[in-house]
């Protein structure tokens, strides 16, 4: 028998966009005939598909991304009005006509689609603008922040963010190299990285050296974590009694702030609260007391599912 998760990798076209943790979102999110659902990050329109297939539903999908409006035509000219598109982001959901909702979806970080587009400047594979927008209509883009970021931000993006261990040396380097011209190109940030790491941690790791200050510096470009603080709430408030909140992380400070959002929404005490524990709301009821994460068969078929974090929630039935 094949399972979802391999018909979604077979049928996946080849610079698209397979949804990580196929089987278990729609377990957990369990749409039903007639419910409206919420994608708060269309992207390749991997999990939105995968709803729609799944019952006779309704799907909004959000995405701020101007080249996700054409994937967005071709599932309006498939799916008719079960599927509806709003180009935002996520943290203006106060602002979204629809709703409330029996499930919405969360799938952080940046999409394949993006990362396959080399002049979007998310990757290092080939020489590109160092932009690294999810919107490259609004904000400032990477090459523009590194040129402006204080030392501190800096230590933020790098050592914070992206967890990079050999920070000291690429925030120096980085400082030193912006002083005698910006740096404009992904090629250009990447050598450098390249040239200021030890030969001990060159070849300690698979992947490249640059990877994790890439990353670091894109969720500090996209505002990402700010973003997610805001959005997860606002989400849970669109939600209706017994509707289910999915959230899928790669990094350890977005799966963080979500595990930290629903022990609160869950009656669940946090660090550092030591209330009794009838002095605390219960919201909502946990769904995952530990995140699922993908099986050995899936990261073998799909290595960006290696670090994906998955938990979910049930709102409470507030009648």
């Amino acid at each position: 028998m094949i399972s979802l998760s391999d018909s979604l990798i077979e049928n996946a076209p080849m610079n698209g966009h397979v949804p990580v943790l196929a089987e278990e979102t729609l377990r957990l999110l369990d749409p039903q005939d007639g419910g409206l659902y919420l994608d708060c990050t269309f992207g390749g329109g991997g999990h939105t598909r995968m709803i729609l297939d799944a019952a006779d539903v309704t799907v909004v999908a959000l995405d701020q991304d101007p080249e996700a409006v054409e994937r967005a035509a071709a599932f309006e000219a498939e799916y008719g009005e079960r599927f509806r598109f709003r180009r935002m982001n996520f943290v203006d959901l106060e602002n979204l006509k629809e709703g409330p909702f029996d499930g919405i979806l969360f799938d952080f970080g940046v999409s394949s689609f993006q990362l396959d587009q080399l002049d979007r400047g998310f990757s290092f594979r080939g020489e590109a603008p160092l932009d690294m927008r999810m919107n490259p209509e609004t904000g400032i883009s990477a090459s523009d922040w590194l040129s402006t970021a204080s030392r501190h931000e800096l230590v933020v993006a790098i050592k914070v963010y992206g967890e990079e261990k050999n920070w000291r040396r690429i925030v120096d380097a980085i400082l030193e190299a912006r002083a005698l011209s910006p740096l404009l190109t992904t090629k250009v940030l990447a050598d450098l990285i390249l040239s200021c790491t030890p030969a001990r941690l060159r070849f300690a790791s698979k992947i490249h050296p640059a990877t994790k200050t890439f990353q670091g510096i894109r969720i500090a470009v996209n505002q990402e974590l700010d973003v997610i603080e805001r959005g997860l709430p606002a989400a849970f408030e669109r939600l209706k009694p017994n509707g289910r909140l999915c959230v899928i992380s790669f990094h350890s400070l977005e799966d963080r702030i979500a595990k930290r959002l629903f022990r609160r929404l869950a009656g669940r005490p946090e660090p550092g609260d030591h209330r009794p524990q009838d002095m605390r709301e219960i919201k909502a009821d946990l769904l995952t007391r530990r995140p699922e994460m993908a099986s050995d068969t899936e990261i073998a078929a799909n290595s960006r599912s290696r670090s994906a974090k998955l938990r979910a929630l049930r709102k409470a039935d507030t009648q």
